[in-house]
């Protein structure tokens, strides 16, 4: 079957079996591989996207789900010349990442919380990404990248 959507500002047709994973189309079709396969069950959120805006898990969606959407994966938010996006950033600067396994993810969810409440405070970060598994950090730090990410977006 063919799907059609729209990837990182693109229009995309994949071609696909019916039973096609999103996270599969955009890793082994779409060669969009920031996109991580941690668990196959949508428990730890390294398979986040934002689907129109709002946060998914890509391993717990099939293709055939996204026709017609507008699908932003990690490699999508860097500006054309490079520059990070301004949560990226903050995960840089905050040292939000350790093995980097988890950071797409949590990126991507941290961007569907900052567009449905910009201020959120830290309680508000924590229970939005409960979600998102992070065997490396301790979250402080991930937290920390989020608040200030959310407020350089502001500015």
């Amino acid at each position: 079957m063919q799907v059609q959507l729209k990837v990182n500002g693109k229009a995309v047709v994949v071609d696909a079996a019916p039973n096609t994973l999103l996270v599969q189309a955009l890793r082994e079709q779409l060669k969009l591989t920031g996109t991580h396969v941690g668990c196959d069950t949508a428990q730890c959120g390294a398979c986040t996207v934002l689907m129109n805006g709002k946060a998914v898990k890509s391993c717990n969606m099939l293709l055939a789900q996204a026709a017609g959407s507008d699908v932003e994966t990690i490699e999508g938010l860097a500006a054309t010349d490079g520059t990070m996006h301004p949560m990226q950033a903050a995960f840089k600067e905050c040292h939000g990442l350790q093995c980097g396994f988890c950071t797409p993810g949590m990126v991507m969810s941290a961007l569907d919380l900052c567009k449905r409440h910009p201020n959120a405070g830290e309680q508000e970060v924590r229970e939005a990404l409960e979600g998102n598994i992070c065997r490396c950090t301790g979250y402080q730090n991930i937290v920390k990248s989020v608040l200030q990410g959310a407020a350089a977006m502001k500015s």
